[in-house]
């Protein structure tokens, strides 16, 4: 069986290998699926919900535990509530009925096996792009395990420095792990494929948030980037939306990005090539943060299960 992996969970490059069915991962998270939130949202790019009806559902806990996450009410104090399967499934197709572009798994890594599970139950009924909304600290193990399910990657490019990835991120490898995960990304998407109406239904976007005081290093990966990979092979969005919080300032992270320096490493890009996004620096906001749940907020029972 395929969630047999979570009697030693070797999911993410923590391999932490917990008995995830008697216990919990570095994650945080044991066996059974748990999400914090599950709603239409408005700010993904605009070429994944023209219309700004994301279907985003929030999973709780993260391989990672950034110590600037702005989620970390779910990926560092595990707010949430737990889901079967047929409630998970049941969930994406609500949120189909509510007009959803999309399906967008948000910190998705550590259940993978379970996510697979529920979109197998739901094959044929979605009829939307589904979304692998991640960190972009994955294996390529697990992602070829998504191959037929997931449509379109969204992962983010943090870091290339070591030092810096283990510091806010407590990852050292970070970088070697997220470019192995790029090339695996690539060979299941391919390159970005747009419906009529000009909506992603297939591909690669890689998110990079610039970070106050680190802009030497964003500018090395957006060089990076473009020496790795063809301009038409993915799409790239540049963020500037950082707040401060959480540990953020407790890691020298107090400020938010200038314009400065989101321009200096905007200017790498476009040298690059990539089509992509930019961002306003009024996304740099906490009230862009969304709201987390620790019980089942929603009703299901008029979900249309065809």
């Amino acid at each position: 069986m395929i969630k047999d992996i979570y009697t030693r969970c070797t999911l993410c490059p923590r391999e932490c290998g917990a008995d995830r069915y008697n216990g919990r991962g570095f994650c945080g998270e044991g066996a059974v699926i748990r999400i914090a939130r599950a709603d239409l949202h408005r700010w993904e790019e605009p070429c994944l919900s023209p219309e700004g009806r994301s279907g985003t559902v929030f999973f709780s806990g993260c391989n990672l535990g950034c110590r600037f996450c702005q989620n970390y009410e779910l990926s560092a104090l595990h707010r949430g509530f737990e889901l079967t399967e047929r409630q998970l499934a049941d969930t994406f197709l609500r949120l189909r009925d509510m007009g959803a572009e999309n399906i967008d798994l948000v910190t998705p890594t550590h259940f993978v096996p379970g996510i697979i599970e529920v979109l197998d139950m739901v094959r044929g009924q979605l009829n939307i792009p589904v979304i692998y909304n991640c960190g972009g600290y994955e294996k390529p193990e697990t992602l070829e395990m998504l191959r037929g399910f997931v449509d379109i990657f969204l992962p983010d490019l943090k870091y290339m420095d070591s030092d810096l990835s283990r510091r806010l991120s407590g990852a050292a490898d970070y970088f070697e792990r997220c470019g192995a995960a790029l090339k695996k990304m690539l060979d299941i998407a391919g390159k970005p494929r747009y419906d009529a109406a000009g909506k992603l239904i297939s591909g690669v976007v890689v998110r990079h948030l610039v970070l106050p005081g680190c802009r030497h290093d964003s500018i090395a990966l957006m060089k990076w980037l473009g020496e790795t990979f063809p301009p038409d092979s993915l799409l790239v969005s540049l963020m500037c939306q950082f707040t401060p919080v959480y540990k953020a300032a407790e890691y020298g992270l107090s400020r938010r990005t200038t314009t400065f320096e989101y321009k200096s490493v905007l200017k790498e890009l476009e040298s690059a090539g990539f089509d992509g996004f930019t961002q306003k620096r009024t996304s740099a906001a906490e009230d862009y943060i969304p709201k987390f749940y620790d019980q089942l907020y929603f009703n299901l029972a008029n979900t249309q299960n065809s």
